[in-house]
């Protein structure tokens, strides 16, 4: 399906029409008629889908339509961490750029203007908030918040936030909601506790399942069997065999990351450092100049697995096997984005293997392990790879609609 055949609003047309976008991800269609219904909607869709979209698109077309009062806050948009509320505010300014809306994003750190833009944004009636549970929860404390005016509230990622102990703070702050509401779910999986508070925050939703926590097709995963004094020698020899630009490095502690950069720096390869210890600014910087293509390697631990939107990241490696299976996907998620396609390549340490057999079995992978030798090399182990790439993604040709866009030649910048 193509965005021209759902009933978003000009506005929010144009600017799709000005970002190249033409064809719906699956989430998209089958999600953005739902929402625009008015419907409480619970999607369960992995990492990589355009979920972002899925709720921004049908979101500011009802603000367009519908009857609401502009000096109040109109919908609130909660998510885990900072890293994902700035990505969806990125979105929102792209997506909202011929809309006459509001937002702020309103996440922690030590930046005092931040403070302020946060609370004026709050009390002026932005339209929109995006924010973290906590960040929010302590303006609430602090200052006399009128949520009166809400008519969406929507939760991302709302597995993560249930796992980051959020559950009472989004609890607190429904309380303050109006009981006449559109609420709006997005999951990377459902379990029992999920569909628990559904129950208790949501009217007769609709649920809408894609591909329940698997990884895309477009990811071709491997792994090897490697000792921990192999790994780094391992890393090298896949960034300069290939000279790959882009690359993500996932590793279990921050203090890895610390090491694993220090060791990567002094073997003139350019990488850079992301975990919790760094300040919100350091780490912002950190993210621009990796999507700007001034860092080739970003090592980093998970507080960017779900919370990093770089559409070219050709290789994702797990110098370390997360002990968690979803955090597995999440990691893999951040390569083959945007119809494109991706490589991800695991470690496996003989400490790790416990972890490695939960995972394959979460995937339910059946395809053998293939052998793999390398000159001078002596780990034992192979390769094996869970899917095979996809065949490329040729550009398919646009919508009927768009062929003749109503609207006109894309003005000039």
């Amino acid at each position: 399906m193509y965005f021209d055949e759902l009933p978003l609003s000009d506005e929010v047309l144009d600017a799709l029409w000005d970002m190249h976008f033409d064809e719906c991800t699956p989430v998209q269609e089958k999600t953005i008629p739902v929402i625009l219904e008015g419907r409480d909607v619970i999607s369960c869709a992995q990492t990589g889908t355009g979920k972002t979209a899925a709720y921004i698109l049908p979101l500011l077309t009802n603000l367009a339509y519908d009857d609401h009062d502009p000096d109040k806050l109109n919908a609130i948009i909660m998510a885990p961490t900072r890293e994902l509320a700035q990505q969806i505010d990125q979105q929102m300014e792209g997506f909202g750029y011929y809309v006459p809306f509001s937002s702020v994003p309103i996440y922690g750190g030590k930046d005092n203007g931040a403070w302020g833009t946060q609370v004026t944004g709050l009390q002026k009636g932005a339209d929109i908030v995006i924010a973290t549970p906590g960040r929010l929860l302590s303006q609430m404390n602090i200052y006399d918040v009128d949520f009166s005016g809400v008519k969406y509230f929507i939760l991302d990622e709302a597995d993560r936030m249930l796992d980051m102990g959020f559950y009472d703070d989004i609890m607190t702050i429904v309380r303050k909601l109006p009981k006449e509401r559109q609420t709006i779910m997005f999951s990377a999986t459902m379990p029992d506790r999920i569909r628990r508070m559904a129950k208790a925050i949501m009217r007769n939703p609709v649920e809408v399942q894609i591909a329940v926590s698997r990884p895309p097709e477009s990811i071709k995963q491997m792994h090897e069997f490697l000792n921990e004094t192999e790994k780094t020698t391992r890393v090298q020899q896949l960034l300069e065999g290939r000279n790959l630009k882009k690359v993500i490095i996932f590793a279990g502690k921050k203090q890895r990351v610390k090491e694993l950069t220090r060791t990567l720096c002094s073997l003139h390869i350019d990488a850079r450092a992301m975990h919790s210890d760094l300040e919100q600014h350091e780490r912002d910087q950190v993210m621009l100049d990796f999507r700007n293509g001034k860092v080739d390697v970003l090592v980093a631990t998970d507080v960017v697995a779900r919370g990093i939107d770089v559409t070219d990241v050709p290789l994702v490696i797990n110098y370390d096997v997360p002990h968690d299976p979803e955090d597995y996907v999440h990691r893999i998620g951040r390569t083959a984005r945007a119809e494109n396609s991706g490589e991800a390549m695991t470690f496996v340490s003989p400490e790790d293997k416990h972890y490695w057999k939960r995972i394959e079995r979460f995937l339910d992978s059946t395809i053998d392990a293939e052998s793999a030798t390398r000159s001078g090399r002596g780990y034992s182990g192979g390769s094996r790879h869970f899917s095979q790439n996809r065949a490329g993604h040729p550009h398919r040709s646009k919508g009927p609609n768009r062929a003749a866009h109503r609207r006109g030649p894309k003005p000039q910048s």
